[in-house]
């Protein structure tokens, strides 16, 4: 389910959030779905509970998660306000991610090519 490279670059708790956004992207994690506890997951993955507990924290600051006090880390339900949030974040990544292009000197073309191919592949 979640794979971590300890030969990565990558931070370790940055490889979770990762992983974790694809399971929720791809619908494995289910809104409203219970995560594993920390120390469940640290255990699965033999990694630090405090790197677990810091992935988490970052889910839930970017709302892709929420804690209920005693009962554990959930998988936040879509609303009309997370949509639009989230809508507006990646807007402003797409705005940088095509300025850098046109700086590299990619085309028009290049680039709605690239964002097809991409967009085929998530399908």
């Amino acid at each position: 389910m979640i794979h971590i490279d300890l030969r990565s670059r990558e931070p370790i708790y940055e490889q979770l959030i990762q992983n974790i956004k694809k399971l929720i992207f791809s619908g494995v994690l289910k809104p409203d779905e219970k995560l594993p506890s920390v120390r469940e997951l640290a255990s699965q993955l033999t990694i630090n509970p405090n790197t677990i507990q810091k992935a988490y924290k970052e889910l839930e600051n970017q709302g892709y998660i929420y804690s209920a006090r005693g009962r554990g880390n959930f998988i936040m339900p879509i609303n009309e306000a997370s949509k639009l949030k989230t809508y507006d974040e990646l807007v402003d990544k797409l705005n940088e991610i095509i300025r850098e292009a046109n700086y590299m000197g990619m085309s028009k073309e290049t680039i709605f090519n690239a964002i097809n191919i991409i967009y085929e592949e998530n399908q």
